[in-house]
């Protein structure tokens, strides 16, 4: 059973005196730095790109190379992209590392398929909201939180998980709980689910549904409205109540037909092409493919993005929104 931590789990005093430096400043750095340094933490921020008119610096944050950031941080947040932790870390943040030190990210991404190795003298733990960005920072502004994940890779100290669960805390997601995972577990089911299911799955079955209408005549408005449209009304659903919840709000005729010809599409073959997703995660096929497509300057990620945008779903769509965004 996964252990669920909440407030009284964690005493955010241990961040007393001590600074977090965020490397990266996108979505999740931001909405991290700024739930943190609303929460009284000393948070700076730490770039690759040069200090002078960073976005950051006009939220109020102290911003400064990843070098500096890092001599002067107790705690390292590494919040960049996956495929840049291991060139940063190598150029900038490694020769800066002094005992005691704590690395922290939120994906275990790099860690996990060593494209860092962090040295024996440093704390190495994860601090992961369940949540994007948007959402975590808004739950933050309400009074709550998201859920999160915290994790223990490296104890050189003796009060690593004293220091994950204070920032958890910092950032709202005691409030709502944190499971306590391993780096790996983290990593493979994060990976499997965007893979399989929230992302690659869910957007195929979306473009699947759009062109089996299409092609069959049916106007391209309307397929869009009901493989996609509808797709978010019916997460919200199951998100506040489960499948259950969601077939209490539908139609009976549409719970049938999910009974009826769910299991057709989404076959005992899809599952069996899903446990070799999974296999091709944990034993590192993925991410090899992955470094090595960054490496050679992603042509195929950006050839994929570009046929993307020329889908007719995704023309449609454009289309669709503007004129609700017009009304």
């Amino acid at each position: 059973m996964v252990n669920v931590l909440h407030d009284n789990d964690a005493d955010q005093s241990v961040l007393d005196g001590k600074t977090v430096a965020v490397i990266g400043y996108g979505s999740q750095g931001t909405a991290q730095a700024l739930c943190m340094r609303d929460s009284g933490v000393k948070v700076i921020i730490g770039t690759t790109r040069g200090a002078a008119n960073h976005r950051a610096a006009d939220e109020g944050f102290e911003v400064c190379d990843v070098d500096e950031a890092t001599k002067r941080a107790d705690v390292i947040h590494i919040l960049l992209p996956d495929e840049h932790h291991g060139w940063v870390y190598e150029k900038h943040i490694k020769p800066n590392l002094s005992p005691n030190k704590i690395l922290s990210f939120s994906h275990g991404f790099s860690v996990v398929f060593k494209q860092i190795v962090p040295t024996d003298e440093v704390d190495v733990i994860m601090v992961a909201p369940k949540s994007p960005a948007t959402e975590e920072r808004k739950a933050y502004l309400a009074g709550f939180g998201v859920p999160g994940l915290v994790a223990v890779q490296q104890d050189a100290s003796g009060n690593a998980r004293s220091f994950a669960l204070a920032m958890a805390k910092s950032m709202g997601f005691t409030r709502a709980g944190c499971l306590e995972c391993t780096f790996e577990q983290e990593c493979y089911e994060d990976l499997f689910g965007e893979q399989a299911v929230l992302c690659g799955g869910t957007v195929e079955l979306i473009k699947a549904g759009f062109e089996v209408l299409t092609e069959a005549g049916y106007p391209p408005e309307m397929a869009y409205f009901e493989v996609l449209h509808e797709v978010k009304l019916i997460v919200d659903l199951i998100y506040e109540g489960g499948i259950q919840k969601m077939n209490s709000v539908i139609s009976n005729t549409a719970e049938w037909g999910e009974y009826m010809t769910g299991p057709k599409i989404i076959t005992p073959a899809v599952k069996e092409a899903m446990k070799v997703a999974l296999t091709e995660i944990e034993d590192g096929t993925f991410a090899r493919k992955w470094i090595a497509e960054f490496e050679n300057g992603c042509p195929n990620l950006l050839a994929k993005r570009e046929a993307l945008g020329e889908h007719s779903v995704e023309k449609v769509g454009s289309e669709i929104r503007g004129l609700f965004e017009q009304g």
